[in-house]
């Protein structure tokens, strides 16, 4: 009888997991050229930037959770950039098509050509939300290409685990 009980109990618990299973997500997000920009030289090729841009969903391709696809977003950056290289961090807040909301931190590096990022990368944490993302625990990886215009367009992929409800 104690191992019928531990049975099911086993059964339960995988059954647990696999209701908070990951969900997988991945998409595009196109940032413009930011709104506002703050720049302290630090020396020669040495700088200090701080920046926020809107952001919006790739529309042949939107970033979407768990059914609900991103809308907009706003990027707030701050960066330290040596000659063509710049690391930076910041924090990503996504606001869903449904409304729930996302706020992620992130860090990653730039390389750049005149001053114009032409590629950067990114790691990204979701550090809290609203609604389906309330709760729910996620991380991924970015890829981004600069255009000529200072905007950037992301390919974001990652993974999520949803609160239990």
């Amino acid at each position: 009888m104690r191992l019928k009980s531990h049975v099911v109990a086993l059964c339960l618990l995988v059954c647990v997991g696999v209701a908070r299973a990951q969900v997988k997500a991945s998409g595009t997000i196109k940032c413009s050229k930011p709104d506002a920009e703050y720049k302290v030289d630090v020396g020669p090729n040495h700088a200090l930037v701080l920046d926020q841009a809107k952001c919006s969903a790739g529309t042949d391709k939107p970033f979407e959770i768990s059914g609900v696809k991103s809308g907009s977003g706003v990027s707030s950056n701050f960066s330290d950039v040596r000659g063509n290289k710049s690391k930076f961090h910041g924090y990503y807040v996504d606001t869903m098509e449904n409304g729930d909301t996302g706020e992620y931190s992130f860090q990653g590096t730039a390389t750049m050509k005149d001053g114009a990022i032409q590629t950067t990368e990114d790691s990204w944490t979701l550090l809290r939300g609203t609604g389906k993302l309330k709760g729910a625990k996620g991380k991924g990886t970015c890829k981004g290409t600069g255009a000529t215009d200072g905007s950037l367009t992301w390919e974001c992929a990652g993974e999520y685990t949803l609160a239990s409800k």
